[in-house]
Order: structure tokens, then C-alpha cells, then sequence
């Protein structure tokens, strides 16, 4: 079922609902009024006929006759009389007597002064009559035609606007909700047309400070990510097939000149020497790349536990210098640390890759081929400082360094794959890390990392 008539049939349920507690309480409130008036008639109605046979002396059966002529067109009031010692002294019909007053009803009336209740359809009323000092019983019962016939036509009109304002009210429904969904409408067809190929489109946003137009503006959000998305995705192929294409047509070609000739050996040695180089930089992009894809994994797929920052800074220092022996790093720790001040709940692959990265760039930039690394603790976090002693990075550079596949104007800069820096960022982020950078041209630069610590067991 639509949205547009769930919410129409809920509208009218809703208003359904409502008309009918109203129309209960307005029937039951006729219904009581009814019964509390009628016995108000039936009241003045027996103290008449006790009035005119006590009082005027007028002839019992000149009351029974005017009863029971009047009981062929009307309703009439039956009333019955009885002394204080429960004598009857006056009944409208004895053969007929609805009520059949019995000596318990009376020693009730007399206890109670009143008394009224429903008997089949009649209602009844008993009271206790005093007259020239004189108490009398006195019971009247009647059936309310007149009111119960109100009754009915109250309800059947009531029922018939009931039912009739169910369809204006459907019919309001439907109309406004298809009204406020329109929008909705619009925003799944444009959806529609959007598609790989055109993810520069964008959904008409309509009125922000509501929920479709929050909605819209979420779409567009998501597309734009999308778009960014799908746009890295075919830089990085490209950047890719040309990282790849380079080394690996420099190595053909090389090897293809070989081939043309019959070479010396230090000509062959010389070649052999170029491709080294060039499937080394394959190798090398083909590992970062792999590790690339490792830190953009799900956080559930990644193991995460209590690590010492410095045994593995120790640890990528070593394997780093091993690989490049003229390579300098320091490590420095601030104030009289703990185990618990240095140790974050992380993944030691991923957090040896972006400190060796931080490393082998502080070495490389840096004039000495030094790299000072520095760990303080605070309260929540680890802090670790990789600084160098280049020549820096200009503002304009600081603004993309993060950037897949930026490469600074640095001269330096153009050896490298484009992803070291963007690998740091992401291995950070999946430990709800903090990665800062500092530089100023001719002063060289400093990336600060902040952990959070692992939290100690109790």
C-alpha cells in the first residue's frame, strides 16, 4: 500500500475514532438526560392524580376512565396509591399492573423516600407523599415513547453524519496527503535519472526547514560524495596505469635494446641495473597500494587491541634504517612515562605502516637525513611528534597533502607514489586518531599523531 493512503486511512481512522467517543458521549448524555427527565415526569404526573383524589375528592373511577381512554392513543402514566399501611387506596388499572407493587417495594419506598429503576422498558418511580398529614405510597410507570423516539432519530442522524463525514474527511485526507507528498514524487523521478553517468545532476531541493527538503538535501549530499567518490575511483585507475605503465615500458624497452644486439657485460650489467630499479618502484607502488586497501577495510574486519606505541615505532625505526642505513631517527620521550601512558587499542601492521611512512618522509626531506620522534602522554590520549629539518611545505601544498596522489612542487616530492600521506590519514581515522601538521617554509615540518589511550582493565 502507497504511503499517500496509509496516510489517508489513518487520517480517517484517527478522525473516525474521535467522532465516535464524541458521538457516545453525546448519545449517553441525551440517553441519562432522558431517563432523569422522564422520571421527573413521571413524578408530577402521580402527584396530579394524588392531588385530584386526595385534595378535589375526585371519583377513582373518573381517573380510570380518563386513563384508560387516554392508554389507547398515549403512553399514559400508570399510578398507584397506597396508605401508610399499605393499603391500596387508588390504582389506574389493576388487571393490567406493570409494576405489581409488593410489600417489600413499599417498606423500601417508605426507608428510602425515593426510588426509581427500569422494569423491562418501563420506568418506574416510587415516593413517600404526605398529605394533610397523611403518608401515602405512591408508584407511577410509564414507557417514554416520545423520548426513546428522540433517541432514535438522534442516532440514526448521528450514525448517517458519521458515515457521510468519513468521506469528506477520506477525501481531505487523500487530497492534502497527496499534496504534502508531491514533492516526494518529484524527488524519485529526478532519482531515477540519475545514474553513473551523470552524477553531476542534483535533486531539487524544495522548502530546508522541512523533512522533504532535508531529505533532498541529504540526496544530494550523498551524491555528491558519490561523484567525488566515483572521481577518485577514476583517478586512481588512471594514476595507477600510468604509475604501472612508466616502469614497466622502461623495463621493455630496456630489455628490447638487449635483445637488438649482442652487448658487452658491463652494458648488460648496466641494464640489469635499470630494470631492478624500475620493478622495484612496481613493487613498491603494488605494496603501498596494498596496503592502501587494508586501511580503507571495515573497522569489524580489523583487529584491534592493546599496543605499545613505542615498540612499534622501535620496530618500524629498525626496519626502516635496515632498508636505508644512512637514515637518522630519534626517539624522545617526554616526561617519566608509564606501560598504560604509551599503549593504544590498535592494530600494530596498520600503525607500523603510517609511522614508517611519517619516518622515511621526515628522513628523506630532512638535508641530515634525520627524523625526531617524540612521545608524550595527556590525559585521554598518546601524542607523537615526526619532525624534520627540510625545507618545509608551503601553505598552498598543506591544503592538499592529504589528497590521493598530491605530489608537493618540492622537487623531492616527485619520487614518491602520491598515497603515503593519504595511508597515514586513514590508518589514523580507523583508530579514532587526530593527524595534525605544522610546517613553515624553511623550517621543516612536524606531523603530530594523538591516540586515544586503551582503556586499563578494573
Amino acid at each position: 500500500m502507497r504511503i499517500q493512503q496509509q496516510i489517508s486511512l489513518m487520517f480517517t481512522a484517527l478522525a473516525a475514532g474521535i467522532l465516535l467517543v464524541f458521538m457516545g458521549i453525546v448519545y449517553f448524555s441525551a440517553y441519562t438526560n432522558r431517563i432523569n427527565e422522564f422520571y421527573n415526569i413521571l413524578e408530577k404526573e402521580a402527584i396530579t392524580k394524588a392531588n385530584l383524589l386526595l385534595e378535589t375528592q375526585l371519583d377513582a373511577g373518573t381517573l380510570q376512565t380518563i386513563y384508560r381512554n387516554n392508554r389507547e392513543i398515549l403512553y399514559e402514566v400508570e399510578v398507584a396509591i397506597y396508605d401508610a399501611g399499605q393499603k391500596l387506596i387508588y390504582h389506574d388499572a389493576v388487571d393490567i399492573d406493570f409494576v405489581k407493587e409488593t410489600p417489600e417495594m413499599l417498606l423500601e419506598i417508605g426507608r428510602k423516600k425515593k426510588i426509581n429503576f427500569i422494569q423491562d422498558k418501563w420506568q418506574v418511580i416510587g415516593f413517600v407523599y404526605q398529605q394533610a398529614e397523611q403518608q401515602y405510597f405512591i408508584t407511577a410507570a410509564a414507557y417514554d415513547f416520545y423520548g426513546f423516539s428522540k433517541l432514535e432519530n438522534l442516532r440514526d442522524t448521528m450514525l448517517v453524519s458519521f458515515f457521510f463525514g468519513l468521506a469528506i474527511i477520506f477525501l481531505i485526507g487523500k487530497y492534502f496527503s497527496r499534496k504534502t507528498l508531491a514533492p516526494i514524487a518529484g524527488i524519485i523521478k529526478e532519482a531515477q535519472n540519475i545514474s553513473a553517468s551523470n552524477l553531476d545532476l542534483r535533486i531539487q531541493e524544495y522548502n530546508s526547514k522541512d523533512e522533504l527538503g532535508q531529505l533532498a538535501q541529504t540526496f544530494n549530499q550523498m551524491l555528491e560524495r558519490l561523484e567525488k567518490s566515483f572521481d577518485s575511483q577514476k583517478q586512481f585507475v588512471s594514476y595507477v596505469a600510468h604509475e604501472l605503465r612508466t616502469p614497466l615500458s622502461a623495463i621493455i624497452a630496456d630489455l628490447e635494446l638487449s635483445l637488438d644486439k649482442e652487448r658487452t657485460a658491463q652494458e648488460y650489467q648496466a641494464t640489469i641495473k635499470d630494470v631492478l630499479s624500475d620493478s622495484q618502484k612496481v613493487a613498491r607502488l603494488a605494496s603501498t597500494l596494498l596496503d592502501f586497501a587494508k586501511a580503507s577495510y571495515d573497522r569489524t574486519e580489523i583487529t584491534f587491541k592493546p599496543v605499545r606505541v613505542d615498540e612499534i615505532l622501535l620496530e618500524a625505526s629498525h626496519q626502516l634504517q635496515a632498508k636505508n642505513p644512512g637514515y637518522k631517527i630519534q626517539l624522545d620521550f617526554v616526561g617519566d612515562l608509564e606501560e598504560e601512558d604509551i599503549t593504544v587499542k590498535g592494530n600494530n601492521y596498520l600503525l607500523g605502516i603510517a609511522f614508517s611512512n611519517l619516518m622515511e618522509n621526515a628522513c628523506k626531506f630532512s638535508e641530515d637525513k634525520c627524523c625526531d620522534v617524540s612521545i608524550s602522554s595527556f590525559l585521554s590520549g598518546v601524542m607523537i611528534k615526526f619532525k624534520d629539518r627540510g625545507i618545509g611545505i608551503s601553505e598552498e601544498d598543506q591544503e592538499e597533502i592529504f589528497n590521493p596522489f598530491f605530489r608537493g612542487k618540492n622537487k623531492d616530492y616527485s619520487n614518491g607514489t602520491g598515497i603515503g600521506l593519504t595511508l597515514v590519514q586513514k590508518i589514523i581515522h580507523q583508530h579514532d586518531g587526530e593527524i595534525r601538521l605544522d610546517s613553515k617554509t624553511g623550517q621543516g615540518s612536524i606531523f603530530s599523531i594523538i591516540l586515544p589511550k586503551a582503556e586499563q582493565p578494573i
